[in-house]
Parts: C-alpha cells; sequence; structure tokens
C-alpha cells in the first residue's frame, strides 16, 4: 500500500487504512520506517570550519573516539559531543605537542531539522595507515541505531598540512567500527567492522526499528573487513557472533604463529575467539582464561617490541571493577597467555574508552574520557613500556 500526497485531497483521507488489517498495517509502519532509515544513506557533510558554532564554549559532552599521530607527528583526535545518544555528533581537533590542542577543525553533525527524527553520528576512529594517510571512521544512523547502521570514512593525505584536505565520505558497508583496523604481517589491513546483534539494541530506546531489517540478521555480529589494496576495495570475510551480545567494539591481533585473536566486549564482560585462517572462520566464543572486564570499551594491540597491550579496567587483568574506574595498562610476552607490569593511568571512577597508538621511537599514547557529562574531559596519557613494567614513570 502506498498512501499518495493525492490522498490528502480526498474527503476522507483515512479511509484508505479503515480496512486494513493488523499485519497490514504493520508492513505498512515498517515501510515507512525503513524509508524513514534511508535518511541515513545521504552522504554525509565534513563541517572544515566548525567556529564558533562548534568551539568549546558550545559542547558539554565527550565521549572519547580515539587519537592518531601522523609521521610529521601531529596528533588528531576525536570524540563524539551531544551526548551517549541520538543527539551525538564528533568532533576532530589537532595537536602538534599534545600539550595544547587546537579549536574544534572539523565537525559531523548530521541532525536536520527537515527530518522525522535525530539523524546521528555517534561511532568512529582515527587511524594512520602504513602509508602516512590519516583516516576518518564514523557511522550514520537514524535515531540512536536503527538496525542497519552504516560505516563510512573519510581520508586525509595531507594530515601534517596546514591546509589538509579530506576526501568526500565513502560508505563501506551497515554498521560502524570503533576501533582500528590490524595490519597483518602479509600487508592484509582488517577492519573491525559492527553490525549490532538485535540482543544489544531492541532494549535501548530503538523500538521503531526493531524488525526493519531482518534480512541482515545473519551479518549480525563482530564482523571482519578485508583490504588488499590499501583501501580501495574492501571484503567482507568473517564474522563471530557472541553470547549475550553487547556492542562488540571487537579488536583483532595477529599472533606469532599467524593466527588471529579476537577480543570483544559482551554482557558479561569480554570473549575471545581465534581464526586460523586469516580471519575467514572463528573458533566459538568463550570467555579468557586470564582477562575480564566491565561492560566497557577496552584497548589491546601489538607493539614494536613484539609485546601485547592491554587497557582496561581494574588493578589486575581479570578484575571486573563495579563501575568504569581505574584505567590501567598491562604487557604480555607470551601472546596474552600471561600478563606482566601494570601502570595506572587513571584511578579515578568515571573514567573510560580507552584508545591509543605506539610511535616510531617506542612511546604509547593512550586517550580516554573522564566524566563525559557535564565536563566532558577527553584526556591524553604519554608512557613507554618500561613505564608499564616498572609500574611507575620512569622515562623522560
Amino acid at each position: 500500500m502506498n498512501f499518495k500526497c493525492s490522498d490528502n485531497l480526498k474527503p476522507n483521507p483515512e479511509s484508505i487504512f479503515q480496512n486494513l488489517t493488523q499485519k497490514e498495517i504493520r508492513e505498512y509502519e515498517m515501510d515507512v520506517m525503513r524509508r524513514i532509515a534511508d535518511f541515513a544513506l545521504i552522504p554525509p557533510f565534513l563541517n572544515t570550519t566548525p567556529l564558533p558554532e562548534y568551539d568549546y564554549d558550545q559542547l558539554d559532552y565527550g565521549m572519547n573516539l580515539g587519537i592518531a599521530q601522523t609521521p610529521g607527528g601531529r596528533i588528531w583526535a576525536a570524540w563524539v559531543a551531544g551526548g551517549d545518544s541520538p543527539k551525538a555528533f564528533i568532533v576532530i581537533n589537532m595537536s602538534d605537542d599534545g600539550e595544547t590542542w587546537s579549536k574544534p577543525c572539523l565537525v559531523v553533525d548530521s541532525h536536520s531539522l527537515n527530518l522525522p527524527m535525530n539523524r546521528t553520528v555517534i561511532v568512529g576512529n582515527l587511524w594512520i595507515d602504513p602509508i602516512g594517510r590519516l583516516w576518518f571512521f564514523f557511522d550514520q544512523v537514524m535515531h540512536h541505531f536503527d538496525g542497519r547502521g552504516g560505516l563510512w570514512y573519510a581520508r586525509c593525505d595531507n594530515p601534517d598540512s596546514d591546509s589538509h584536505e579530506w576526501t568526500s565520505p565513502i560508505r563501506i558497508w551497515h554498521g560502524s567500527m570503533l576501533n582500528k583496523p590490524t595490519v597483518l604481517s602479509t600487508g592484509e589491513w582488517l577492519f573491525p567492522v559492527q553490525l549490532i546483534q538485535k540482543d544489544a539494541w531492541a532494549g535501548e530506546g530503538n523500538g521503531p526499528f526493531i524488525g526493519i531489517f531482518n534480512e541482515l540478521d545473519p551479518y549480525r555480529g563482530a564482523n571482519v573487513f578485508s583490504s588488499t589494496n590499501k583501501g580501495i576495495s574492501f571484503q567482507r570475510i568473517g564474522c563471530v557472533q557472541f553470547p549475550k551480545p553487547s556492542w562488540p567494539e571487537h579488536m583483532i591481533v595477529e599472533l606469532n604463529n599467524g593466527d588471529l585473536w579476537m577480543l570483544a566486549r559482551t554482557q558479561i564482560g569480554i570473549m575471545e575467539s581465534y581464526s586460523m585462517d586469516k580471519g575467514y572462520h572463528w573458533s566459538e566464543p568463550s570467555i579468557p582464561r586470564n582477562i575480564q572486564n566491565c561492560v566497557a570499551r577496552f584497548h589491546v594491540r601489538r607493539l614494536l617490541s613484539g609485546r601485547i597491550l592491554l587497557v582496561k579496567h581494574g588493578d589486575t587483568t581479570d578484575e571486573i571493577t563495579p563501575t568504569r574506574e581505574k584505567i590501567k595498562a598491562f604487557l604480555s610476552e607470551d601472546d596474552g597467555k600471561t600478563w606482566t607490569g601494570g601502570l595506572m593511568l587513571d584511578e579515578r571512577s568515571g573514567v573510560s574508552y580507552p584508545d591509543g597508538y605506539q610511535t616510531k621511537d617506542g612511546r604509547i599514547y593512550i586517550s580516554y574520557d573522564y566524566k563525559r557529562s557535564p565536563c566532558g574531559h577527553i584526556l591524553m596519557a604519554r608512557i613507554t613500556e618500561e613505564d608499564i613494567l616498572a609500574e611507575k614513570l620512569v622515562s623522560p
């Protein structure tokens, strides 16, 4: 059934609905919601002159997304403003030393008064690829999540320039991506793309879109996308559907034997899965023997030394804190079997969502947020592996 504009000119426009069954009414509702969700397919606008509308005194919320550093040393940071809600949008700024920061220099705010509900940008990250290009990954959805989502990217090929330019946004697939890609020893790039399982989002105020995109159910979970041509094209190669799902926020580490190790967030903490064929097939999810976390984002990555870095909540790697508190860094020299050191980055309650990277000189940069509202603080720590092993700051 299609209600046309001309039907409004009829004496009784409601008559077209009077003889419909409940099933037909529901089908009509779902068709309308699907078309509303299509507003998220319209390419988002990159606002490269966001001041003064998006200056710091206009922002009252901060949820950390990530940081990245260019070959020339410039640090870029991205965070969510507006709220962890349909009011969300993404802000980016930059720094040449990590101590003083620019005003917001890029904003993606897809809200429009012309739409029937919020169009939201709420998940994303920044990444410097092996060529030195800056990638900005972000989603665009209707409401908080519309059942389909949409992962977009824009790229800056001159991120050290004062006149940096961004490519037009390109949509990779559905879903979103909170964490950075993994570059394998083969040169292949793997992208941790999440398409939320129904159990994870049905109760979060997204009722209008429940059941709208049932055809995507087989693809929901912690997806793995691959690029073998430096980001020219992307291919979905695998997926893990975790029990008790949350927002997966998964990360992938290549182990010394070539296998892949995936860690993901679930409603019961961290779970893991392994792939022995570079991401195409994955083992049955299980609970790691010596890693746990509260239901929150964590960070894991391979370092230049060969060690694995883990940043999570708690005094130990297996502690589940009652709240988001105590962000601490640990190291493993045996591919995650055991963990050593433990450097407390921030012991306060209200810290969360760590992201990070390592520079060629060995320094590790970790960003996270503190009291997202009303403070909205985005913080950064600069540490070394020696600091983590010593469990205190020993490096200059």
